[in-house]
Parts: structure tokens; sequence; C-alpha cells
């Protein structure tokens, strides 16, 4: 298959930024892209620098305007588009949700994104009801698709799940960076960090992972890095760190049955001695 990145700097004009993955989309169709991936909340600057109630102005419904927008691309390219929204459900609830869009323009499915940040720079939780849709793959004319958003990334169950229902490639739509107080070596043990555990997720479920980040300065520096990594970890495919960056990737989901069955970790798992991971601690 072959994978389209799109790696932006966003601004405050969302129709600006809007236009720009248009193009972006248009091109790397052009390029033979079958499956675009957009970062996390595309559409404008990332908001949860602060909590302001302003910013839930930025919110729209599913099915909405961008839903429209992008599905009309989604149809004109021929292209499988994972895109990133922030869903108004109904006043006073709000999620984080990736939406997948079909060739055909049609919504194929959406995530409602689970774990939900609040760290300094990134106050998720005072704007995004964790999600409640579950852990579930995404049937796509390219394939079965497990789309998880930034923070799950960091957690092998999230990944372990929607494997076990046949998910044949992790995606991850992100927004994440350095806190600009932080010394230069702990930014970039920070970044490394974030990158292994993710091909770490490719190693243990046998699975490629395309992971699509913002980058530039938004009162927060976001380190882009977008990557594809394939079933053993291996990086196909790298982002600058301090740039835009538009790519096609070429990705064999076959090699995942190869791998597997060198590394059969799903066969060997001990899930009659599993059930303490439903704790929070085990004192």
């Amino acid at each position: 298959m072959k994978i389209g990145i799109i790696q932006q700097h966003n601004t405050a004009d969302r129709d600006d930024n809007r236009q720009r993955l248009a193009e972006g989309i248009k091109n790397l169709a052009q390029q033979g892209a079958e499956l675009v991936v957009l970062q996390e909340l595309h559409n404008s600057l990332y908001f949860c620098l602060e909590e302001d109630v302003n910013s839930f102005e930025l919110a729209e419904p599913i099915p909405g305007p961008s839903t429209t927008f992008f599905g009309q691309l989604a149809k004109e390219c021929g292209v499988v588009l994972v895109t990133s929204l922030f869903e108004r459900r109904a006043p006073g609830l709000y999620h984080n949700t990736a939406v997948v869009l079909e060739k055909d323009g049609t919504i194929a499915g959406k995530y409602r994104k689970m774990h939900i940040p609040d760290d300094p720079g990134y106050y998720e939780k005072f704007y995004f009801t964790p999600g409640d849709l579950g852990f579930k793959p995404i049937d796509t004319s390219v394939g079965r698709l497990g789309v998880l958003v930034c923070w799950d990334q960091w957690y092998p169950e999230a990944a372990r799940l929607m494997a076990l229902q046949g998910a044949e490639l992790l995606i991850y739509p992100t927004a994440i960076g350095f806190d600009p107080n932080d010394t230069p070596d702990e930014q970039q043990r920070q970044r490394m960090a974030w990158q292994t555990v993710q091909r770490g997720h490719a190693v243990a479920n046998g699975l490629p992972v395309v992971t699509v980040n913002r980058v530039g300065w938004e009162e927060a520096l976001f380190w882009g890095t977008s990557f594809v990594a394939g079933p053993q970890g291996e990086l196909l495919y790298e982002a600058p760190a301090d740039k835009e960056e538009q790519a096609v990737v070429e990705v064999d989901l076959g090699r995942s049955e190869q791998v597997r069955r060198w590394w059969p970790f799903l066969r060997d798992r001990r899930i009659d001695e599993y059930g303490e991971l439903t704790k929070r601690y085990v004192d």
C-alpha cells in the first residue's frame, strides 16, 4: 500500500490550513497514495495549550462541515483519508475524534480518543470527554485500520486490542512537542522515547505503524518527525523535525503474516494470567 502523510505547520487561519491540506492530499494522490493520514486536530492551532472556553467554538458536529469538505476531497482524489477533528457531540460534550473517509467520500468509521492527557501545555481534559467507542478497527477499501490518537500511542493495551481485532495497520494522528524550558538533552530523550514506544507496538503486534505529527512553533515547539515503521519496528520513513513535509511511503502489508510466523507473540500470550491488567495497580 502507498501511504501519504502530511506534516504541517498550522496558523490561526483555519481556511488556509484546510486549503494547504487539500493541496497536499491532491499532490499525494497524484503520486499514487491510496491512504492519506493527517495530523491531530489539523484544522486549527493546537488550542489545548491553555484552558479557554472560547475555544469550544472550534468544535463541529460529525457529520459536519469538515467531513463534507474532506469527504469531497477523498472522492475527488480516490483515496482513503484519516482526519482528526474537534467533535461537538452535544452542548457541553466534546471529543477528540478521528474520522476515516472512504474513497467515495462516505464516512467509513470514527474513533474517539480514549486516553486524554492533562499536562502543562496539553490541557486536553478541559476540552475532551474520553472516548466511548472502544478500540475498534475501521474497515476500508484499503484494509482494516487501527486508528488511535496521540496520547493513545503510549499505551500498549490500545495497540494490542486493535491487533487482536484484526487491524492491519496502526495509525496515530499526533500533536506533540517540546517544552521550551527543558534542556536540549531532555527534549531529545522525550522525542526518542515517543518514537521508540511506537516502534515497540509495531514489534509486539507484528504490524506497521504510521504516525503523523504537526511541526513548528505554536507557543510550543512541535517536533515533527512523523514516521512509518514496519512490523519489526524498522524505520521505513522519517520526516524532519523542523519543517513541513509531504511523502508517499510504500508499505508491504503482507509482510506482517511472515513476521508473525517467525515471532508468534499472539500464540504464546498467557491470557489465563493477565486478569490483573484490568486493575489500576496491583498492591
